[in-house]
């Protein structure tokens, strides 16, 4: 059976004029606060993004280079941008496909994220190929290991930083803070840390609790006992794209600058040949699972 691959990422604008239609679907049809999309209009003007995303080419790199190394069609589909999840199950049912992988570019499992690329992806193929959907992948060892490489040896206090949800995620029973604190456990152990924590980052203003502590409290209480320098470690991350340029490049780093930390952040994975074999394994292990009866 002819088999495709949709990689999913959460999408980026192209360029500055579209933040505001970025913006409005991030939403949902929920009020847009001119003052918020002010603020992230500015913030993507601060990181040069004009006529062109860079944050857009690292995922096509990606998906170019998982296409080579599975040697297998392989789809772009992004939650809130252009192309959308459902484009991408099109041009994979066009291209003949019986079985498709749903990848996410997002280790970690959470009903308020990956389940929505599902629900997405579930509805645009309508059942006319079989999906193969990859729930998380937080522990998948060649990710441990990436990771791991990047701060092995560090001089510094490690902090694995991921997204942060509404705190409400918990009383549910989510899995999304325990796999972050797995991967990060993990990462730690295979790289020998004994100095590392975790923090959460880029909480977004809804009025409700989120989970923390946030990065910049962190850093804080990281001063107060007696840490001068701080490595950044995104656990929750595979790409540079805002929430790594701007809430930790820009937003850490004038916190860290303010308190006299030295502030660093590892290189993020992107398209780095080791992180594709990774994706690649992930996916031939998906399409090697017998099908339910």
């Amino acid at each position: 059976m002819k088999a495709a691959v949709v990689l999913m990422a959460y999408g980026s604008p192209e360029r500055l004029s579209d933040v505001p239609a970025y913006y409005a679907d991030v939403r949902g049809g929920r009020p847009v606060a001119p003052e918020d999309l002010a603020d992230l209009v500015e913030r993507y003007r601060r990181l040069g993004i004009e006529d062109s995303s860079p944050l857009n080419a690292i995922t096509e790199e990606t998906r170019a280079a998982l296409e080579d190394e599975l040697e297998l069609p392989v789809f772009t589909g992004m939650k809130h941008w252009k192309p959308r999840i459902a484009d991408a199950a099109q041009s994979a049912l066009a291209a003949g496909a019986g079985e498709v992988v749903g990848l996410v570019l997002a280790p970690h499992y959470s009903a308020l994220s990956i389940a929505g690329y599902r629900e997405q992806l579930e509805r645009a193929l309508a059942g006319r190929a079989e999906l193969r959907f990859v729930e998380s992948w937080h522990d998948e060892p060649g990710f441990v290991e990436l990771l791991a490489d990047r701060v092995r040896g560090a001089d510094a206090h490690a902090v694995f930083t991921a997204h942060s949800l509404p705190a409400r995620i918990l009383e549910l029973g989510d899995p999304y803070k325990a796999q972050l604190l797995e991967t990060s456990r993990l990462v730690a152990e295979s790289a020998g840390l004994h100095e590392w924590s975790f923090s959460f980052q880029s909480e977004s203003p809804t009025g409700e609790p989120w989970l923390g502590p946030d990065i910049l409290d962190h850093l804080e209480s990281l001063r107060r006992q007696g840490v001068e320098r701080v490595l950044v470690c995104p656990v929750g991350f595979v790409s540079d794209h805002l929430e790594i340029r701007w809430d930790l490049d820009v937003e850490a780093q004038e916190k860290a600058a303010e308190l006299g930390l030295r502030l660093e952040r590892i290189e993020m994975p992107n398209a780095d040949p080791v992180f594709v074999r990774t994706l690649a394994g992930i996916v031939k292990r998906a399409l090697s699972v017998p099908s339910p009866a």
